[in-house]
Parts: C-alpha cells; sequence; structure tokens
C-alpha cells in the first residue's frame, strides 16, 4: 500500500476541512493538519461534513509548520498554490507525497513557495478568479495521485442493490 498524505495549514472553516477528512477516509489518505485551527475539532460543522467516518481517519496534529516538517522529515512535499507553475496533473507523485495546502483566506506562506519552486503545483483555472474551494482542490489533488498510483485498494466498481446487471 502506498502513502498518500493530505496537509491542512491552519485550516478556517470546518465544512472543509470535513469534506476533506470524509475525502481522505474514503480514500485511505492521512489527514494532517496544522494549527492554528480557525475551529474547535469538535465543531458539529466539522462532524457534519465527514458524517460518520471519523473513526475511519488517520489523523495527525501538528503545532505550526516547523512542527509538521520536524516530524516528517523523509516525505516529499507538494504545495498547492494559485501561484504554482507546474499544472497538478503534470506532477509526478511518489510514494509517502505529502500533498500541501494553505489556508482558505491566504493560501501558504509565501515564504514556503519561493523557497520550493518545483514543488509548487496548480490547478489550472480561469484567470480573472481566485481560487477553488479548499475541498474541492483537495479533491482534485487527491484523485489525480490515486490515478496515477492506479487507484490501490480501492473498489472500482459498484453494484445494484435492487436488480442485477
Amino acid at each position: 500500500m502506498q502513502n498518500l498524505n493530505i496537509v491542512l495549514v491552519e485550516p478556517q472553516i470546518p465544512q472543509n476541512t470535513g469534506n476533506i477528512s470524509r475525502t481522505c477516509a474514503v480514500t485511505g489518505a492521512r489527514l494532517h493538519l496544522v494549527r492554528p485551527l480557525g475551529f474547535e475539532v469538535d465543531d458539529r460543522h466539522l462532524k457534519r461534513a465527514g458524517l460518520d467516518y471519523w473513526d475511519k481517519l488517520d489523523i495527525t496534529y501538528y503545532d505550526g509548520l516547523d512542527d509538521f516538517f520536524a516530524r516528517n522529515r523523509n516525505g516529499k512535499f507538494f504545495y498547492f498554490t494559485t501561484k504554482g507553475r507546474t499544472v497538478h496533473s503534470e506532477m509526478e507523485y511518489p510514494d509517502n507525497a505529502y500533498l500541501v495546502f494553505g489556508r482558505e483566506d491566504k493560501g501558504l506562506p509565501e515564504e514556503l513557495l519561493y523557497a520550493n519552486p518545483d514543488s509548487c503545483v496548480r490547478i489550472p483555472m480561469r484567470p480573472e478568479l481566485r481560487s477553488l474551494n479548499l475541498s474541492n482542490s483537495a479533491a482534485i489533488a487527491v484523485y489525480e495521485v490515486l490515478r496515477q498510483w492506479d487507484y490501490p485498494d480501492l473498489t472500482r466498481e459498484g453494484r445494484l442493490t435492487k436488480f442485477v446487471w
């Protein structure tokens, strides 16, 4: 099994984090939350968006970016940003990839992006618009990585419950 990691740096909107946690649960990705958070983890909106999958999550909390990087030295980091120069689907994602997303209102620190230009990726969109929703961006990114990895350990076909094909 390959390891995929989703990192949210200082997320502010509980519904986004809840949706992303559900994406992590159904795909087997690990979720990393970097404090400070803009909400309490027991926030009802967070739990509602993640539904009943909280016990299926592999989740780790960090006290800031320095703590995150100190505890994940062996990862390969990809910074999702509107400032990226490489399209997300043109990047190759190795095992133990960390897909890093910034705050909904500010994104990732520019110092971090400047120090890692070859790891900054962008999801294409119309130039006159600011950005995609964080949970949508994370889902696009996760499924691009899983597509490249040929969807390891995921069910590929569904079944009707009342009828037989």
